[in-house]
């Protein structure tokens, strides 16, 4: 596969593949001006995020395109025109959907889920801690989908730092119930869709109950 016959699915569409698989993605709205995107935070909530809809920008942070902790209309409606300024000056001939407004979500465990089409195995599955533990260690663990529940729980007990998601040092531990439907779901939904190549969940924030997606990238071939 080269880089021309492969696409990454924009942001909305990837949260929507997500949804029917029943990956939980923080509450959002697709805004195409500033006033919109207003609108939608004064909807959803504060403190929002703010992130930039673009074929032509795949890692969004390196170009400017997102924005955190905003507490207020005035202040999204700037952090929108911002993200367009830094994004055009970033990416040359850049085509800007628009920008997801997503509602914050609380601070919890951080970890990565992702897959990949390996040319030996098929579709694999892998999870690690993200965050800073990602610098730290070397956590991923990996398994060929489809997957059953008791290998998706194998794979969260075989991450390195495990202690970390049971709770460490009187911290409250994350819900490693809920980390392993991520697993089992992308692993299904990599092998329903062979045309998916990569796929990354990054971050998934687990909660002392629950989790939520707070970023989705998807490579698709361009062979369907």
């Amino acid at each position: 596969m080269t880089e021309s016959t492969a696409r990454f699915v924009l942001e909305p569409e990837a949260i929507r593949m997500l949804e029917r698989y029943g990956i939980p993605y923080a509450e959002h709205g697709l805004a195409r001006g500033p006033e919109e995107a207003a609108r939608i935070a004064d909807g959803l909530g504060y403190p929002v995020v703010l992130k930039v809809v673009s074929p032509d920008v795949v890692h969004k942070s390196d170009a400017g395109g997102v924005a955190i902790g905003l507490r207020d209309a005035e202040g999204v409606r700037g952090a929108y025109q911002g993200i367009l300024d830094a994004v055009r000056d970033a990416v040359q001939g850049a085509h800007i959907e628009g920008v997801l407004v997503c509602k914050q979500a609380p601070p919890g465990l951080e970890v990565i889920v992702g897959a990949l089409d390996d040319a030996t195995f098929g579709p694999a599955v892998m999870s690690g801690l993200g965050g800073v533990f990602t610098e730290v260690l070397d956590s991923a663990t990996f398994r060929v989908a489809p997957l059953e529940r008791r290998d998706a729980k194998e794979m969260i007990k075989e991450i390195k730092g495990h202690g970390v998601i049971g709770g460490a040092r009187g911290q409250p531990g994350a819900d490693v119930n809920a980390l392993a439907d991520p697993l089992l779901a992308v692993a299904q939904m990599v092998t329903d869709h062979p045309e998916i190549k990569e796929l990354d969940l990054n971050l998934v924030r687990v909660f002392e109950q629950g989790l939520m997606v707070l970023d989705v990238r998807i490579l698709e071939s361009g062979d369907q």
